[in-house]
């Protein structure tokens, strides 16, 4: 780390640290060193964009969509973000600010039939913060998951006759082989006394 007050990084550091820390015959044998560089915004933004698809994937089943703005994603950049640990803290925010305050409104709120939510950013300088806008889904149109069509067809009375006719006729399964006991184990001959 750089001392005092500076956080800028010195050309050469990696390299004076390889010098230092390993023998010039273990140098020697190095075909390469390679250096990583921070990740870039437009990167991590990429990255947000996954996880975001990945919760909106999770979510299919119940009909929601989640659009992200572009104000809100840089916001998630700039806080999940960290330099030290790259884009491993992303998760933890997008799980505080998104997925905790979509959890009631998917549960028991305006998207548990489904719909869309706009996820855009609100708010001036440090008061900034994610907000939601729910477009529910008209319970009439929302397309229903396997598990609520089964318990429809249930209800109406005619899973029973899906059943019936979905399921083939079941053939007897062959009786057991008689063998001859080769030993006290089966399938492990004995051993002949000579």
């Amino acid at each position: 780390a750089t001392l005092g007050f500076s956080t800028v990084r010195r050309e050469g550091e990696d390299t004076e640290a390889i010098n230092k820390l390993f023998t010039p015959e273990f140098r020697n044998r190095l075909d390469a060193v390679i250096t990583f560089a921070n990740l870039p915004q437009d990167v991590i933004k990429k990255v947000v964009e996954k996880f975001v698809l990945q919760l909106e994937a999770q979510l299919i089943d119940r009909g929601i969509t989640i659009e992200l703005t572009e104000p809100a994603a840089l916001w998630i950049v700039e806080t999940g973000y960290d330099e030290k640990f790259g884009a491993r803290p992303l998760g933890r925010v997008i799980q505080e600010h998104i997925k905790k305050p979509l959890a009631d409104e998917v549960l028991f709120g305006k998207l548990k039939d489904g719909g869309a939510v706009k996820v855009r950013l609100e708010g001036e300088g440090l008061k900034r913060h994610l907000a939601f806008d729910f477009f529910p889904a008209d319970p009439a149109t929302r397309v229903k998951s396997k598990e609520e069509e089964e318990d429809d067809a249930i209800e109406d009375g005619t899973e029973d006759v899906a059943l019936v006719e979905a399921t083939p006729p079941k053939k007897a399964l062959p009786g057991p082989k008689k063998s001859k006991p080769t030993g006290s184990v089966p399938g492990i001959p004995r051993k002949r006394e000579e």
